[in-house]
């Protein structure tokens, strides 16, 4: 109790041990599982100082969580000791679009700072399935993107500054407000992606760029996912860059109908291709994916305005939560379902998860940004069949592998955590020991997120 008392003389009634509330903390959208000691909520860098100076002394373990929204564990306290609920520390510090860029907290909720930045004409450009929820501290710390990412790159293209407390409680500033810098090692972009084993980030610095005037939806509906991925493809290597590029497989679209029957989206396997700019270009760059696209699609057409656009921008936001109205029997699992390979490889990753589904029977609905190679897969099963549990693990390993394979990698966006570390052996090859050299150096007490990474 020591350690609790201690907690307490540095953040007052803002921590607890209570079981029921520690439970709260125990697991994200994951399979992943882990009870923490403690659950503190920290309202200041300096108090996250304190609490890692606290937990180096005792060698207590320390899990910074954002909004729970991870699926691979990464928030997960898998070693028990401290969660640093980092919500509460949520302001927008300053909005500067002299100097195009919006200083933040961790803990402030991504559709929030947009709404916050729309008034001054900005935006930032990240737009993962989970905007109204996902924190800005964790979408950066798994490299997060989305859909807009095909054209607007993922979290790491937009984080000038990062401060950061060590694991000793030492507070670092990893960058600077300006846009460009060739001052050292690159230390944001180390902590990027690092899903907090390298330290606790506490305020941001973000690029933020002018909201397009107008956009434009271009759907095309194909007779197998394999020809929408050779579509892809196509449309790219003709010098077309969407801003969104999203596929969904018919299985699918039967979900999002069984949720909205008025929905306007042909029954086939449907690229959604969403383009920005001024209104001369974005009519001149749907038209190009029309016409590009024309020969391999079994229909193709552009959105009639923004409510449509809108309206089908909602469905697909649905999809991961919607696959129970498919078959109310069967639940998601969140395994295997965010795999990426080159550009090229797409056809053969659809061909390959289709070819895993039918072999473990076990249905999958494929969807995602595609037009960067992330590939969504969501696994159903009956959760109370233990056969069906083994079929579903056996086929999301093959995934994981048959990206691999491809020249690819088991996360794009939802980060590694615990859920998938078991491959970065094979991924990352012997890179892994100068990752754990690194971690080993900036933390050697191993108390930040310790068991994620594979590390």
């Amino acid at each position: 109790m020591v350690v609790l008392e201690d907690l307490r003389q540095i953040v007052g009634d803002r921590v607890t041990a209570s079981p029921t509330e520690l439970y709260c903390y125990s697991s994200d959208a994951s399979l992943v599982g882990g009870m923490p000691d403690y659950v503190v909520l920290p309202k200041s860098t300096t108090e996250v100082a304190q609490i890692l100076c606290l937990a180096s002394e005792f060698e207590v373990s320390v899990t910074a969580r954002g909004a729970g929204t991870g699926l691979a564990g990464g928030a997960v306290p898998v070693k028990g000791g401290i969660v640093l609920d980092m919500s509460g520390m949520n302001r927008i510090i300053e909005i500067d679009d002299d100097n195009l860029l919006v200083v933040v907290e961790p803990g402030i909720v991504l559709d929030k700072l947009n709404e916050a930045l729309e008034p001054h004409g900005f935006f930032f450009p990240p737009d993962p399935g989970s905007s109204a929820m996902c924190t800005i501290g964790g979408l950066i710390s798994n490299n997060g993107s989305g859909m807009r990412c095909v054209k607007y790159g993922t979290c790491r293209n937009y984080v000038l500054d990062l401060e950061v407390v060590l694991a000793d409680g030492h507070i670092i500033n990893t960058g600077s407000k300006m846009l460009k810098s060739s001052a050292g090692y690159d230390l944001t972009r180390l902590m990027i992606g690092a899903e907090g084993t390298l330290g606790v980030i506490t305020e941001i610095v973000l690029k933020i760029i002018p909201l397009p005037e107008t956009r434009k939806l271009v759907i095309a509906s194909f007779e197998t996912a394999e020809t929408a991925g050779k579509a892809v493809i196509k449309t790219f290597s003709s010098g077309i860059i969407p801003s969104a590029c999203e596929i969904l497989d018919r299985t699918t679209i039967q979900v999002l109908k069984r949720c909205d029957p008025d929905l306007l989206i042909p029954d086939d396997d449907v690229v959604l291709f969403e383009v920005d700019g001024t209104m001369s270009s974005v009519d001149e760059s749907a038209q190009r994916i029309v016409d590009v696209c024309a020969t391999l699609a079994s229909s193709i057409r552009i959105a009639s305005g923004k409510s449509e656009m809108d309206e089908i921008w909602a469905a697909r936001r649905l999809v991961g939560a919607a696959v129970s109205r498919l078959d109310p029997a069967k639940s998601r699992v969140y395994v295997g379902e965010d795999a990426g390979v080159p550009l090229k490889q797409i056809p053969n990753l659809i061909k390959r998860v289709q070819e895993i589904s039918d072999e473990f029977d076990v249905p999958a609905m494929k969807y995602g940004h595609i037009g960067d190679g992330n590939l969504h897969v969501a696994l159903f099963i009956d959760v109370m069949d233990k056969s069906q549990w083994k079929r579903l693990m056996h086929a999301a390993d093959k995934i994981h592998r048959a990206a691999i394979d491809l020249g690819g990698t088991v996360s794009c966006e939802h980060g590694i955590g615990r859920a998938k570390a078991q491959y970065m052996d094979d991924q990352c090859g012997p890179a892994l020991d100068t990752m754990r050299a690194i971690k080993a150096a900036l933390d050697p007490k191993d108390i930040l997120n310790p068991g994620k990474l594979g590390l």
